[in-house]
């Protein structure tokens, strides 16, 4: 199996995250992602309330997530497991996820100090 590629901090572009994001269902799945805190399946995130996002779209999500920095991914046998990067993201570019999930609406109750003492990652 393929490794999967996580860019360095230093390497995160502010254009991928602006891209990234710019999907209703990348945010949406981003924000549900920030919510659960120690991280989540693929498969669990992949209902959105009204609807559920089919397999190879969310599998397509994750991959641009993942590959623009938003996220990071672990296999753990069958399951992929996510986490959030939001407080490395939040000391390059502060406040830059929080305005994108306020602008949606979609800004979880772990972003609202997110200014470097509280934030969405918990490793």
């Amino acid at each position: 199996m393929r490794p999967l590629f996580h860019p360095a901090l230093e390497d995160i572009r502010p254009e991928a995250i602006l891209y990234a994001l710019s999907d209703p269902e990348r945010v949406a799945i981003f924000a549900k992602l920030a919510t659960a805190g120690c991280g989540g399946t693929c498969s669990a995130l992949a209902d959105l309330g009204d609807r559920i996002i089919p397999k190879s779209s969310l599998s397509n999500h994750f991959k641009v997530l993942r590959e623009s920095g938003l996220i990071r991914s672990e296999r753990q046998g069958v399951e992929m497991r996510n986490q959030t990067r939001c407080a490395e993201l939040d000391a390059r570019f502060p406040g830059l996820i929080r305005s994108i999930l306020v602008a949606y609406g979609q800004l979880p109750a772990q972003l609202e100090t997110m200014s470097g003492e509280k934030s969405c990652d918990r490793q």
